[in-house]
């Protein structure tokens, strides 16, 4: 579980070291462009381009070490913030300690010193390249509007949406998905969102050529003006922000599915204590039974058998009928085909049908304080996980379930359709009609059957083969932490059994047909298992969540520097919106309602790409592991997560640029 943890962790470290990486470049980029015209001064009065680019370097490497020391500081605050809230996760206590790593520590610093030193080679060899000219002109970039065929290029703008709505329905209805479809998808989709950045200048552009009606309303030309030009001359920007607005928001949607997974199935999964499988029909589970005794206090327990009476007419129509075996086991004319169930060497169903003794049925339901079932002999009772119940609905009438199986009759032979035929006399075979269908938790990931049971009376039950048998316990108290341990060293007794055929069985645990997180052992420990699973969970949620935050940081920052550096390059702008008339509270509407285009733009659009993508997701998560939460709702969380981080990059960059202009003003 700790290599896990790691792993995760290792990969969310490389990814945010390239999203690092790529904001360290562009940041030492920007302050080169912001202080070029500064550079072209010196280079006026005689500086030469060596000493100028010496000077530029020194001051980045004291203003990267002084960030890096800073950053230090409170990464440590961070760490046990963070480590606290995993902790929480798993359900285990966490005490703050402030400790350092020499290896984790050399690490960083090698990663951040090298992104910075080779962001620092690359603006030295484009310095060189400029001129006087060059420099002088530089920070004036993002002012210009450079207009060629922006008639051609605003139809780039519905081409992006016409291959947005193509991709959304693909997502939901082509089926045939691999690697390099969806290599081609990804592809696809990034280049898509570079494209409509284009669009989006060139239609702006256009519209204020054509002098449409809404330019003349209030501020608008100014404002449409002003996001025109920046959208065009920082559309690859916009698109970078934009992926990795995508990427938060899908990785954080997808953490917070895990995390209602195990805060809503586990206590499910397990209802019991303690269940223990063996595969010896004839196992008493004493030495189970002396260390349950030994290392906790046995509040209830009962030992039970599966039984089978040699046919999978269950089994065959669920391989036949689930979505999520689709046609893989469906011969042309329907019927289940064995030819290549047999080469599947991952089943999810076990050999037989699998069922269980009215008496030790209603005696597990005891256990789980739940109400007791009455069948008579020519009835049964379907007990189906709540997942396969939610997508088949009720499938009784077409089963075919005997009510009794010769033992002896080796001749005979189950028939295509999976039921036991008997030579000679078929009308001796009778058929139990099912009297309901029951979804309530019993462990049915490979114990108590895999997905489905049929239960059946005593005396049904007493004329077929046992299968495999099962020891299930309630403690008095929370189980110890060595128990599953303490369990599992323990000799192993699935010994093989012979049917009532006289074969002998190659035993195996079925899991059934749950997904993304399956979890199949002979021993079950409630207690031990939810928090290793939570554990594994959490190093997903942890590092989704952590890698989301990052990217979402990174881009507010690029947004905020990008606005905050233009408001004293704005001045004369709003000093000219002041000379006409227009008062400080017009003028701080107008900047508020630039700063909302620019920032709300990217996340807008990132919501609806991202958003598309996770209600897909979230519906195929639910599917496979029977949760019930909406699968927009997934989503939604963790839009208003990251939108709250939003709010305050904005707020705090709305009141910076504020003042900064109204404070120029003034002056």
């Amino acid at each position: 579980m700790t290599t896990i943890l790691d792993v995760m962790i290792g990969l969310a470290s490389f990814f945010v070291v390239i999203i690092i990486a790529w904001l360290i470049n562009y940041m030492v980029r920007f302050i080169l462009e912001k202080r070029s015209r500064e550079f072209g001064i010196y280079m006026l009065i005689g500086m030469k381009k060596r000493e100028i680019s010496r000077l530029y370097i020194r001051e980045s490497l004291l203003l990267g070490i002084g960030a890096f020391l800073g950053g230090l500081v409170l990464g440590v605050l961070l760490q046990q913030i963070l480590m606290a809230i995993l902790y929480s996760m798993i359900m285990m206590d966490y005490r703050i300690r402030l400790e350092w790593s020499t290896g984790c520590l050399l690490t960083t610093a090698a990663c951040y010193g090298g992104c910075y030193l080779l962001a620092l080679l690359r603006c030295r060899h484009r310095f060189r390249k400029m001129n006087i000219h060059a420099l002088m002109n530089s920070h004036r970039q993002n002012e210009e509007i450079r207009e060629s065929h922006e008639e051609l290029k605003r139809w780039l703008l519905p081409l992006a949406c016409f291959f947005l709505l193509l991709f959304a329905l693909l997502l939901f209805f082509y089926k045939n998905w691999g690697m390099e479809t969806i290599l081609i998808f990804l592809i696809g989709l990034v280049l898509t969102i570079y494209l409509f950045y284009t669009g989006v200048a060139a239609w702006i552009i256009c519209y204020i050529r054509k002098k449409g009606k809404g330019i003349f309303h209030e501020q608008n030309l100014f404002l449409l003006r002003q996001f025109a030009s920046k959208v065009k001359t920082l559309r690859f920007t916009l698109g970078t922000l934009t992926s990795l607005f995508v990427l938060a928001l899908l990785g954080c949607a997808i953490a917070m599915m895990f995390n209602d997974f195990q805060n809503q199935t586990l206590q499910q999964k397990w209802p019991f204590d303690v269940l223990i499988f063996s595969g010896n029909t004839s196992d008493d589970f004493r030495e189970q039974l002396e260390v349950l005794e030994r290392e906790a206090d046995i509040k209830d327990f009962h030992v039970y058998p599966i039984y089978q009476n040699g046919t999978d007419t269950v089994n065959s129509w669920l391989y036949t009928h689930l979505k999520t075996f689709g046609d893989q086991y469906r011969s042309p004319d329907g019927s289940l085909d064995r030819v290549k169930l047999e080469k599947d060497e991952r089943w999810a169903y076990y050999d037989y049908d699998t069922y269980m003794a009215l008496s030790d049925y209603n005696r597990l339901r005891e256990m789980l304080g739940l109400s007791p079932v009455e069948l008579e002999d020519s009835q049964y009772l379907l007990q189906l996980k709540e997942r396969i119940w939610d997508e088949t609905g009720d499938f009784t009438g077409e089963l075919k379930i005997m009510a009794t199986s010769p033992k002896a009759q080796t001749q005979n032979q189950p028939d295509s359709s999976g039921d036991l035929r008997i030579s000679g006399n078929p009308e001796a075979a009778g058929y139990l009609q099912c009297t309901g269908i029951c979804t309530d938790p019993l462990s049915q990931d490979g114990h108590n059957g895999a997905d489905y049971l049929l239960i059946v009376t005593d005396s049904t039950a007493e004329q077929m083969s046992p299968y495999y048998r099962l020891l299930a316990a309630n403690l008095t108290d929370r189980a110890p932490d060595n128990l599953l341990g303490e369990l599992d060293r323990l000799p192993a007794s699935q010994e093989g059994t012979s049917d009532f055929l006289g074969h002998k069985e190659n035993w195996f645990m079925a899991s059934g047909t749950d997904q993304i997180v399956v979890y199949v052992v002979e021993n079950i420990v409630r207690d031990n298992l939810i928090p290793e699973v939570k554990f594994l969970l959490s190093s997903i949620i942890f590092s989704l969540v952590y890698i989301g935050l990052v990217f979402v940081c990174v881009a507010l920052t690029v947004l905020s520097v990008q606005q905050l550096s233009d408001s004293a390059k704005y001045r004369f702008r709003y000093q000219v919106l002041h000379q006409i008339g227009l008062s400080q509270r017009a003028i701080a509407g107008i900047i508020l309602k630039q700063l909302a285009a620019f920032y709300l733009c990217p996340i807008l659009f990132a919501a609806a790409v991202s958003g598309t993508i996770a209600i897909y997701v979230g519906w195929k998560f639910n599917f496979y592991t029977g949760t019930h939460t909406a699968a927009a709702g997934y989503f939604g969380i963790a839009f208003l997560l990251f939108m709250a981080v939003y709010m305050i990059y904005f707020t705090v960059t709305y009141v910076a640029f504020r003042r900064n202009v109204l404070t120029l003003q003034q002056n």
